[in-house]
């Protein structure tokens, strides 16, 4: 092996160090929840997790992955079109559509493989694809590995004129969905995250629906945040602004309120998901879902189907929290969501300080995380809190409690 990139990564990794920019993983010694274990044997209050409605440990869920492994097996070793799809399988895709009003369904091992596997199908050097500046990464990566023209629109931006977000003036939806090349184009697709991760904010997909109808183009929502829990019964983004069954693509996941573990989904309109059985590289070329993980995620729906008490329970802690918070002198991004990041990038060396501010956290019983550059742009800084149906309000004082008691330390509160 070469040496030279050997060099050339330790360099970079120590530039990266320098600037308070490198990652570096807890250990976890017990399940997923708001109470866990990590390495050293303390318990501390999880705020971290994607696990919005405490599913991630929920007995009926586990007991229904448990019977299934007993019944079907621990993997399949196979693609879908071999001898990969159970009846389970099918029972998953065809209960995901019946939940986010769409006609069909198509399982993909994660939601990354999803968004990887979406565009490359329909669109090509002809076509042209719209995005939000903030989508997630799978959605760069899956427009990335298709030929289409790319446009990127300012964040939540629908209308028209130049709009300076994050550092970046860019035009709105409408401005190009107006330009020739666009107006040209065979097809065009608009892309977007339904609630984004690292603000809590939801799109305006009503506004959204409109400007696609409006316009002729295909819209794509991944509603990895929102499905489970956003809406009135937890289907989403587009149950939220009313737009259910409107858009003509939707991405999700099941590893975050629904169950937390893996998998994703692609859910839209017949023929569009019939194609990506025939076409999309990651179902194709990729093994089925686990059984144990397909037969949690029916029992987790059967859950967030039989009543809305668990959604309705993260809502108001998420509720209770940012204001709580808010009290206490941070500062926030408003939202009505269960993600509510605190910002730190108006402070100096705002990396290295949202990392010790984390550590020190942990050191107070609150496990949570810093996210800086290049997960957020440079200057935006945050630690992201995720409130769970399993918080209890006792959690919540301890946990803005301690971030008080930690800003004092730091001189960020008073």
């Amino acid at each position: 092996m070469s040496s030279r990139i050997l060099v050339d990564l330790a360099k970079l990794m120590k530039v990266r160090d320098d600037e308070g920019l490198m990652k570096r993983e807890r250990v976890i010694q017990s399940a997923q929840g708001a109470e866990i274990t990590v390495a050293g044997g303390k318990k501390v209050l999880n705020f971290c997790a994607n696990n919005y409605l405490g599913l991630a440990n929920h007995p009926e869920v586990v007991e229904a992955a448990a019977q299934t492994l007993m019944t079907r097996g621990f993997g399949l070793s196979s693609v879908r079109f071999i001898c990969g799809t159970q009846d389970i399988h099918r029972e998953l895709e065809r209960r995901t559509a019946e939940f986010l009003g769409t006609d069909d369904a198509i399982l993909y091992s994660s939601c990354f493989d999803a968004n990887g596997g979406v565009f490359q199908p329909f669109l090509d050097e002809e076509c042209a694809i719209i995005a939000d500046q903030l989508n997630h990464a799978s959605i760069i990566d899956g427009v990335r590995l298709c030929k289409a023209q790319r446009h990127v629109y300012s964040h939540c931006h629908t209308g028209t004129g130049l709009r300076n977000f994050d550092g970046r003036e860019l035009p709105g939806l409408e401005d190009i969905l107006m330009l020739d090349s666009v107006r040209n184009a065979r097809y065009r697709l608009v892309a977007t995250d339904g609630v984004f991760s690292m603000n809590g904010d939801i799109a305006p997909l009503d506004a959204i629906v409109d400007m696609c109808d409006k316009h002729d183009a295909l819209l794509m929502v991944d509603d990895s945040h929102g499905t489970g829990y956003i809406g009135r019964t937890g289907r989403g983004s587009l149950e939220h602004h009313g737009v259910l069954g409107r858009a003509d693509l939707v991405t999700t996941t099941f590893g975050k309120a629904c169950g937390g573990a893996s998998g994703g989904v692609t859910a839209g309109r017949k023929v569009l998901i019939e194609w990506l059985r025939q076409t999309s590289r990651p179902y194709v070329f990729s093994n089925t879902m686990a059984p144990p993980v397909v037969g949690g995620t029916l029992k987790v729906l059967d859950i967030i189907q039989r009543s809305t008490e668990l959604r309705d329970k993260v809502h108001g802690n998420a509720a209770y929290f940012r204001s709580g918070i808010k009290k206490a002198g941070f500062s926030i991004i408003d939202g009505e969501t269960a993600i509510v990041p605190i910002l730190f990038g108006m402070y100096p060396n705002d990396a290295n300080l949202v990392q010790q501010f984390a550590d020190d956290l942990l050191e107070e019983g609150i496990y949570a995380i810093g996210f800086f550059y290049p997960v957020v742009a440079r200057g935006q800084s945050r630690i992201r809190v995720q409130l769970s149906a399993a918080h209890t309000r006792e959690h919540l004082d301890m946990a803005i409690a301690a971030f008080e008691k930690v800003g004092k330390k730091h001189g960020i509160t008073g």
